[in-house]
């Protein structure tokens, strides 16, 4: 593939508004050869006893042969019959006869299996590779360690409302147990560690048990709202053969899909009334598109009302190139908002102010007017749980349905049709050109905003961003993670329009997503033909480096674009705002928000970690007139279908620290 080159001397302003290794192996040589002469066996101090000789020197007594078709062998058909592509995993032997099963039996398709590093890893490629292809994947994990590793990645997963189903081998039976390391990886209940925040689990005591579960827990986790779900895999149950039962041997279950819940017909018309009726309605969205199908659908009701949309970016619900699409402070003077799968609804209407009053307590004012009319489609309201806070703050609600939006739309759309009267139709055009200049003003600022700094050093995110997608703006691009705290610029500069060109974020907000949710996404890309991109965080990815290595063992292409401002820098600020308010900054004498957040001296040079894993890797670009033919090279990289990785030396966000003096 290829890009155009674009012109380094190009000024800040036009160019947004233009886009808005065989020397080694001859050294290695002698060094093989000389490894090959084998070397004397020296005397052992102690001599082996009979039982030890006889191991080392004797022929291996032949292992009893299972009779008839093992277990695990009827596990894999079970999974087969659910199209599961992929099982990005860390081998363990909790599930070592399903492994086998699934690499022998299975041939090693659908699923196949992929190598992670780490649990955490392997459930957020999973993540990751939902976002893109709209498909789950299977993750299998070991025991209590496996299931204590995986936990954020699931975490996340619930939150962002994504299936996945998880697999966890456990030796149930003490009896019958391995002792030493396989009891202590044992438990009654490993999925009591993810109850919380899994929609379903269970633990399968039969053949025929668990491919009922099986199919159930595909069947829970793909019915809206979307979630991941859990299944404790007993070792024994793996190895056992076949059985009849009740005269009959196990059998697969046909998987049906559930329909999506819809909104109750009478709140639909109530609230097709009020936003027909309303002199200024917003629709603010946050997980409303679950499908392409569901960007179209809003840009129905959205022209159908002349209303501006919020799009709160944890999925791609709303084309950013159209005209109705708005910013968070149009809730400020509506009267009729209306909320579709919110992850925060009481943020959308309410601000909260850090500050030092009432014992360090923050404040909160209401930002909409008194009489707003709050409308809610939201398919969370079916599996809120207690525990963890998710749900956020309660906001009272004045039509809520507890429905998936996206379900709803074609029931609200032709509803607001019917209810808007003919002398409304002049106001409601009026107000759509009243949101075509405010369209145009504000997209005029966000260029300038962008421009500020072009040519700095360290490079602004804004250029950052804009390098980036000059690259590949000529390409079937997909954004698949953006954890590296550029101040949204991507999805105030980029034209995004398709549901793929924007994945989200992680959900939970869990550092570490970043990397293999990039990862797992661009695996999904590659299988429908799209260029995957991932603007890396430095700290991100130290959480889960190993699953750079998966990528090019898997032959994943994606170009990874690493952010590296050299620290944490939520929290630095965090830690300068305290100081702030407790007047700390004078006393100490200088700034201390880089201790213990500082990700510095040593520097890390990522390159030379991607490299050894098989990655096209460049150095740091300090200068920003270096960036484009960097990121050209790096493009480049990617064309055979393995991964490239860049990092460029990045201001840190605005209102964070001052830039960072040079150590090398």
């Amino acid at each position: 593939m290829k890009s155009k080159q674009s012109n380094p001397k190009v000024d800040r302003r036009g160019f947004l508004n233009g886009v808005v290794a065989s020397s080694a192996a001859t050294v290695m040589a002698p060094r093989l050869a000389q490894a090959a002469e084998p070397k004397p066996q020296l005397p052992s101090a102690v001599a082996p006893t009979a039982r030890v000789a006889q191991a080392e020197t004797g022929v291996p007594q032949e292992l009893a042969r299972v009779k008839g078709k093992p277990g695990s062998d009827f596990m894999v058909d079970v999974i087969k019959s659910l199209n599961i592509k992929y099982l990005p995993s860390n081998c363990a032997s909790s599930f070592r006869a399903l492994h086998e099963s699934l690499i022998d039996y299975g041939g090693n398709k659908m699923p196949e299996f992929l190598t992670c590093m780490h649990e955490e890893s392997a459930v957020a490629m999973a993540h990751g590779y939902f976002k893109a292809s709209g498909k789950p994947l299977l993750t299998l994990c070991h025991g209590t360690v496996g299931l204590q590793h995986a936990t954020m990645g699931l975490y996340n997963a619930w939150c962002d409302r994504v299936p996945l189903i998880m697999v966890g081998g456990n030796d149930m039976d003490a009896a019958h147990r391995p002792p030493g390391v396989p009891t202590f990886h044992a438990a009654q209940d490993i999925n009591a560690i993810v109850r919380d925040f899994t929609k379903w689990d269970d633990t399968p005591v039969s053949l025929q048990h668990f491919s009922q579960s099986f199919v159930r827990a595909y069947k829970i986790a793909m019915t809206p709202p979307y979630g991941p779900v859990a299944i404790s895999l007993d070792a024994a149950l793996q190895q056992e053969p076949m059985k009849e039962h009740g005269g009959q041997m196990p059998y697969i279950p046909r998987y049906v899909p559930t329909s999506p819940p819809q909104g109750d017909t009478g709140a639909v018309k109530e609230a097709a009334r009020l936003l027909a009726q309303a002199q200024n309605p917003v629709i603010v969205v946050d997980r409303a598109a679950r499908t392409p199908a569901g960007i179209g659908l809003l840009v129905q009701l959205a022209e159908l009302l002349q209303a501006r949309v919020i799009d709160q970016g944890s999925r791609m619900n709303f084309p950013r190139t159209h005209y109705l699409s708005s910013t968070p402070g149009a809730v400020n003077d509506a009267d009729v908002i209306i909320g579709m799968e919110l992850s925060d609804f009481w943020a959308t209407v309410n601000s909260y102010t850090d500050n030092a009053e009432n014992g360090g307590i923050g404040t909160n004012a209401s930002r909409v007017k008194s009489n707003t009319k709050l409308i809610s489609i939201s398919s969370v309201d079916l599996i809120t749980k207690s525990n963890y806070q998710d749900f956020q703050r309660f906001q009272v609600i004045d039509v809520q349905m507890a429905a998936d939006a996206e379900a709803t739309l074609p029931a609200l759309i032709e509803a607001v049709k019917a209810a808007i009267a003919s002398d409304r139709k002049t106001a409601i055009a009026q107000r759509g050109e009243a949101a075509r200049k405010a369209y145009a003003a504000n997209r005029a600022r966000t260029r300038d905003a962008a421009a500020v700094a072009w040519d700095a050093s360290p490079i602004s995110t804004a250029r950052l961003v804009m390098e980036i997608f000059a690259q590949i703006k000529d390409l079937d691009w997909s954004l698949v993670a953006s954890e590296g705290n550029v101040s949204n610029w991507p999805n105030r500069l980029w034209p995004m329009e398709k549901h793929h060109h924007w994945l989200g974020r992680s959900g939970g907000y869990g550092v570490g997503y970043g990397a293999p949710a990039s990862v797992g996404a661009a695996l999904a890309n590659k299988d429908l033909g799209r260029f995957s991109v991932s603007i890396q965080s430095d700290g991100d990815l130290m959480y889960a480096p190993g699953v750079l290595w998966t990528a090019a063992k898997h032959k994943i292409p994606l170009l990874s674009v690493m952010h590296n401002n050299r620290g944490y820098h939520q929290e630095v600020m965090h830690v300068q705002r305290l100081a702030n308010f407790r007047n700390r900054v004078v006393n100490l004498g200088g700034d201390m928000g880089p201790v213990g957040t500082s990700i510095q001296n040593p520097d890390i040079e990522y390159h030379t970690l991607a490299q050894p894993m098989g990655w096209s890797a460049k150095g740091r670009v300090k200068d920003p007139a270096q960036l484009e033919p960097s990121l050209r090279g790096a493009l480049a990289g990617v064309a055979p279908g393995k991964p490239a990785f860049t990092k460029a030396s990045t201001h840190p966000r605005r209102g964070a620290l001052s830039p960072q003096p040079e150590t090398h």
